[in-house]
């Protein structure tokens, strides 16, 4: 299958796909399947979102795809690889979220996406004619989802994939417990400055208070007050303030929080009002 002939003019908004994986860069896989994509759709343009998720962190992927992917322009593809499962009996999904569509194995990596609706088809790959002839059991990137990014890209109907289904794999994504004065939440992960992300968001937060009524605990650490950026406090101090995402977080201003404080991810957070005295 080829480009539409209206796909080539300059005229024309070229169709966009995106890559998120767990690949890395230093070996031949990224390479492979943008190889694939442009041989079907030379006109396509290709967006790399990272691939440096850590290998097999379903959730971590998650967290990355939901907090970039609607950035993007309307139709836009997103190709998600992040698959121990890969040659198993799980499936391969598109899907069709707000006004993107997304292209992953059904294991949960969509789970945030689905959140940012509303959800329109979900159709299960099983249509081998959209595939590379011969398909690896252990590169379905490459050998599937690649090929059939570049068929949706070049205007195929995502009917031709296959089957519709309703109930997509989703994680078991933790939620804070809220209290009347009090937010009891966890660290979900830990991003490439060892910034500490939490599933307690600034709307959670609003109910509480002010920021400079809160206090945040983890740890050991008791940090009064909710900053507005890292650069309010000094070098090398603990802070906490809502990251870009709307996402509490714990910094260490210039530094590395997860180092500093032996966190993780499950380490719990609580956030409560301070008290007059304090």
């Amino acid at each position: 299958m080829e480009c539409p002939e209206e796909l080539a003019s300059p005229r024309q908004t070229r169709p966009i796909i995106t890559l998120t994986t767990d690949f890395g860069t230093a070996g031949p896989y990224v390479g492979a399947m943008k190889g694939v994509i442009l041989g079907i759709c030379p006109e396509v343009r290709i967006v790399d979102i990272t691939h440096s998720i850590p290998p097999q962190d379903i959730r971590f992927g998650a967290l990355i795809l939901a907090d970039a992917a609607f950035y993007f322009p309307p139709g836009t593809i997103h190709i998600a690889v992040v698959d121990p499962g890969v040659g198993t009996k799980r499936a391969l999904i598109y899907a069709e979220i707000g006004q993107q569509r997304f292209l992953a194995p059904d294991n949960g990596l969509l789970t945030l996406v689905f959140e940012r609706g509303p959800v329109g088809r979900i159709i299960r790959l099983e249509n081998s004619r959209y595939w590379r002839p011969e398909v690896s059991a252990t590169f379905h990137g490459r050998d599937i989802l690649a090929p059939v990014s570049a068929h949706l890209a070049g205007g195929l109907e995502p009917s031709q994939l296959g089957p519709e289904i309703s109930e997509p794999v989703l994680l078991n994504w933790p939620q804070p417990i809220e209290g009347s004065d009090e937010l009891a939440g966890e660290v979900v992960a830990v991003d490439t400055f060892g910034n500490l992300i939490t599933n307690i968001n600034a709307e959670h937060l609003v109910h509480l208070g002010r920021p400079e009524e809160l206090e945040v605990e983890i740890l050991s650490q008791r940090l009064a007050g909710i900053c507005r950026t890292y650069g309010d406090r000094r070098p090398g101090e603990v802070v906490a303030l809502v990251g870009s995402a709307a996402r509490l977080e714990i910094a260490v201003v210039c530094g590395h929080a997860a180092s500093r404080l032996a966190a993780q991810v499950g380490t719990p957070v609580r956030v409560r009002r301070l008290s007059p005295a304090q």
